[in-house]
């Protein structure tokens, strides 16, 4: 997943991030639509409304963090987003111990924000914290598309719908780079790492570990981010945004012992 977001980087030059995004967004379509073969046929309206929500949820959820990106390091921007996953673990624990791990992750969340000095975007913190939003809502949903559909199907709905709602975003912020061969083999390797396999696997996950556990089990996402915006992008961290990132690894680390051993509804 980090791997693909530094290379879709690469593409913000040429096609903006608005282009970059619905490049990844409309090949993995292709390319899980082609794998999948899914229908509506045979769907209650409940299962096809979740799908469809799924796939603005997605949309708005790329979107909003390719934004971040292009304005804030990857380590930084995906702990900021980690604010999903992290509510969606502290909101489906019921033990007290979890508020201490929600405070330190809002102690490191605070490091992290442009209050201190100007070397965090106001607006890219901004936009990761709406991604973050998004990102709660895509792994509650993911659990109900995953159960309604088989196998990649509801999956591959959902980011068709996505590609189509990032058309215009697409068209406008990259014009005539959509057709650019260099621009189209990225956006491949982009769309495989980035969306179709790592989606993939995450709606596996959801269908056999609790929502909670799967929240905090993102805890590697913020030192994963660092550790590929520094190798392949070059960007640095300050002492305290190191230690706003352990911060959040330690809560979620925390999250995790306290979630709980909730089963998980069959499909």
């Amino acid at each position: 997943m980090q791997v693909g977001a530094a290379a879709a980087t690469t593409l913000f030059d040429e096609a903006g991030p608005g282009g970059a995004v619905f490049l990844r967004i409309a090949l993995a379509a292709l390319a899980l639509v082609a794998l999948w073969r899914p229908t509506l046929r045979g769907v209650g309206a409940a299962a096809a409304r979740d799908a469809l929500l799924f796939g603005v949820t997605l949309a708005a959820m790329n979107w909003s963090f390719y934004e971040a990106i292009d304005r804030i390091p990857l380590g930084i921007a995906v702990t900021i987003e980690f604010v999903g996953p992290l509510a969606v673990a502290f909101g489906r624990s019921h033990r007290r111990l979890v508020w201490l791990w929600a405070g330190l992750a809002a102690a490191g969340l605070l490091l992290l924000a442009p209050l201190h000095d100007a070397s965090v975007d106001t607006v890219g913190a901004g936009f990761a914290l709406l991604a973050g939003l998004f990102w709660g809502a895509y792994i509650l949903l993911s659990v109900r598309v995953g159960r309604a559909f088989p196998g990649g199907a509801g999956l591959a709905i959902a980011m068709a719908v996505a590609a189509a709602l990032m058309i215009p975003v697409g068209v406008i912020e990259a014009g005539a780079q959509l057709l650019s061969a260099h621009v189209l083999a990225v956006a491949l390797a982009v769309a495989l790492l980035s969306s179709a396999i790592p989606y993939s696997l995450e709606l596996e996950a959801l269908r056999r570990i609790p929502e909670a556990t799967f929240g905090v089990l993102m805890s590697l996402e913020p030192a994963v981010a660092a550790l590929v915006g520094f190798v392949a992008l070059g960007q640095g961290l300050s002492v305290r945004e190191v230690i706003a990132i352990g911060f959040v690894l330690i809560a979620s680390a925390g999250a995790l012992s306290s979630a709980g051993d909730r089963s998980v509804p069959p499909p």
